[in-house]
């Protein structure tokens, strides 16, 4: 999607190009009568100089396995250089979710290596993961104690971690902040901040907040015309009965998807929409060797949980989210697969 005409009920779709930059598919129009845009959210550079030329981000999945590539290579290149090689530094910006699972993964990963070969790297000393926020705390959007414990078991695992630290600028081979500090890096991930792309700035006349969110009432619906909605990391809703938007997260996107499902089909019916009611069913981050989260509910209030027990919690999620999709019989049977898989498949993927 890259347009919008709401005169002609129409959505511009952009020219489908091949690996070589061809046009496949020309540019189209698809007409309709209810118009969900549900197209996620990218990260947020917030103009900061150098982010764009010199970092890596996790919107797509082109985007990850570009990490990945660029991660392997760099172990690649260290076990071929023998002694004397250059270490391997990696900043991660912004400490939510992604930037605190990533790390842990990372360092989960480069220890793995040694068991295909790379024997000559030793992730102690050839190896520095960093972790900068710009906030106070890692994990800022979520409570005090689990980010906490987090920052302990990050602390544990070696990995360097920043609070207070404001990117001011990117370059070739460092990170700088606002106090001062330059933390060296030559491989740097962006994971700093949402916003909607860019293309639904000023859609058609739809209202649109400073990160691009389309503005939505309780129900969902675009404030400037009732036959769209929107929903995710791309609409700003307050639900019913709150007082700020709904948080950019999975849990949220689901609620809304759940309840815009429910007035699509009152709408075909002509009776009034459902409103928007967000519950925070609590958090849960995974630290790849082990989790931490927190689970609230009417029954327990708000229980902390940790180790295997939120690992197998984070799983289930996961799981559940999969029921969502592809129902019961698949997710099954993709189970029992993978089950099989992980007696014939290597533990890191290496290509």
């Amino acid at each position: 999607m890259e347009g919008l005409d709401r005169a002609a009920r129409e959505v511009l779709l952009a020219p489908t190009l091949d690996a070589d930059g061809r046009e496949v598919i020309p540019r189209r129009r698809v007409p309709y009568d209810t118009l969900v845009v549900a197209v996620g959210g990218v990260c947020n550079d917030f103009g900061t100089p150098g982010v764009k030329e010199h970092c890596m981000f996790l919107d797509t999945h082109a985007q990850a396995e570009r990490v990945q590539r660029r991660i392997f290579n760099a172990c690649l290149r260290a076990q071929m250089q023998g002694e004397g090689r250059e270490r391997i530094d990696v900043a991660i910006i912004g400490a939510g979710a992604t930037g605190v699972e990533l790390a842990a993964e990372l360092h989960k990963v480069t220890r793995e290596l040694v068991a295909y070969g790379l024997d000559r790297i030793d992730p102690e000393r050839d190896l520095t993961i960093s972790l900068i926020e710009a906030g106070p705390r890692v994990l800022p959007a979520l409570p005090e104690r689990l980010s906490k414990a987090t920052l302990k078991e990050l602390q544990r695992l070696g990995i360097r971690v920043y609070t207070g630290e404001q990117v001011t600028e990117v370059d070739e081979g460092a990170v700088r902040t606002a106090t001062g500090r330059v933390i060296p890096a030559a491989i740097k991930v962006w994971s700093a901040g949402v916003k909607a792309p860019d293309f639904l700035k000023d859609l058609d006349g739809l209202e649109t907040t400073r990160g691009n969110q389309l503005v939505v009432d309780a129900s969902l619906r675009t404030t400037r015309d009732g036959n769209v909605y929107a929903l995710g990391d791309c609409a700003s809703c307050v639900p019913e009965g709150g007082d700020k938007p709904a948080p950019p997260r999975a849990q949220a996107a689901y609620q809304e998807a759940m309840t815009l499902a429910k007035s699509l089909r009152r709408r075909l019916r002509d009776q009034p929409s459902v409103p928007f009611v967000y519950k925070d069913y609590g958090s849960l981050v995974s630290l790849s060797y082990s989790s931490v989260g927190s689970l609230m509910g009417n029954l327990l209030g708000s229980v902390m949980i940790e180790g295997r027990i939120a690992r197998l919690t984070y799983q289930s999620l996961y799981k559940k989210h999969q029921l969502a999709l592809h129902g019961l019989t698949w997710v099954a049977l993709n189970t029992l697969i993978n089950l099989l898989r992980l007696r014939t498949e290597p533990r890191l993927k290496l290509h």
